[in-house]
């Protein structure tokens, strides 16, 4: 027995929803005899009649009004086939898993993130916020789609892309006597005391080397594996540290200062993904976005 082909469902529907050969060949885009022959061909298979002629047109019999039933379902749930595949292709629909630093993790990334799911509304967030090592972890297991982490990411072997990276900047308390200088340096810090990031992260690594450089001794009263810690403890008035710019910039009405400090010690990082597949497009999407954002962020602050 013939089998019943696509062509034939497609004029019959197109010839319930118009009611008349003429209209169904123009919705098709075919000429008026392939839409008979279609209709001809398609009650053949199914040994049924599915239009009576009246007058000069065609009308559905009660057979033809239970099958049209049963066919717009299926043409519905093509249609959606379709629609979900435009979503796909236009990036705006499906789930993403981000982990990410803390420093951007805490107010920075959050908003960019939520600008990008407001132009995609079927598109589903997972936000994680953790340290570096435990990023590059998640993402290699294959736990995230996509990872932020601070350089140098530990596992080489991670496909990365690096970011735009923003100068590092000093931070003091509201009414400090520093906060008086447009710029810092190592010098001014002679003394001070300072909230430090743990030893051992890259970050404390390249503070310490700018101030053993210039010979600065600074008094060490707290160390911390968190940025917003110690914009926390600075906002305490306890003393100075040197912090990345996102969690400076969220601490900014919070009791912090922030002045820009030369040498300049740039807070580097990367998008990372799992190595076993490709970055998903939405991700890309999201570096891309990302990188932009970093540009206009760093503008910003060199007009302030």
């Amino acid at each position: 027995m013939a089998r019943i082909n696509s062509r034939q469902v497609e004029a019959f529907r197109a010839m319930m929803l118009t009611g008349s050969v003429t209209e169904a060949a123009k919705l098709m885009v075919v000429t008026q005899p392939a839409v008979s022959r279609l209709l001809r061909d398609f009650q053949a298979l199914l040994k049924m009649e599915l239009f009576e002629r009246r007058g000069t047109g065609l009308v559905p019999t009660a057979a033809a009004m239970a099958l049209y039933t049963e066919v717009e379902r299926s043409f519905v749930g093509l249609e959606r086939i379709t629609a979900a595949a435009e979503e796909i292709r236009g990036r705006r629909t499906g789930s993403l898993r981000i982990a990410a630093l803390p420093a951007l993790a805490n107010g920075y990334l959050p908003r960019l993130a939520g600008h990008f799911l407001q132009e995609r509304p079927n598109l589903n967030l997972a936000f994680f916020g953790v340290i570096s090592p435990i990023v590059v972890d998640w993402v290699l297991n294959n736990q995230c789609d996509i990872g932020f982490a601070e350089v140098p990411i530990a596992h080489s072997g991670l496909p990365s892309l690096r970011l735009p990276a923003p100068a590092r900047v000093a931070v003091l308390p509201t009414g400090h006597r520093l906060a008086e200088k447009e710029v810092l340096e190592p010098r001014d810090f002679e003394g001070e005391t300072f909230i430090s990031l743990s030893a051992g992260s890259s970050s404390r690594h390249l503070v310490d080397q700018v101030f053993n450089r210039h010979e600065v001794r600074r008094v060490l009263r707290v160390e911390t594996t968190l940025s917003e810690i110690m914009c926390g403890m600075v906002s305490s008035g306890l003393g100075v540290a040197i912090c990345d710019p996102f969690t400076a910039r969220e601490f900014a009405t919070r009791g912090v200062v922030a002045r820009p400090f030369l040498p300049r010690i740039d807070f580097e990082f990367s998008a990372v993904f799992p190595a076993q597949r490709s970055p998903s497009p939405v991700a890309l999407d999201l570096v891309e976005t990302m990188r932009k954002a970093l540009v206009e962020f760093e503008d910003a602050a060199e007009t302030h």
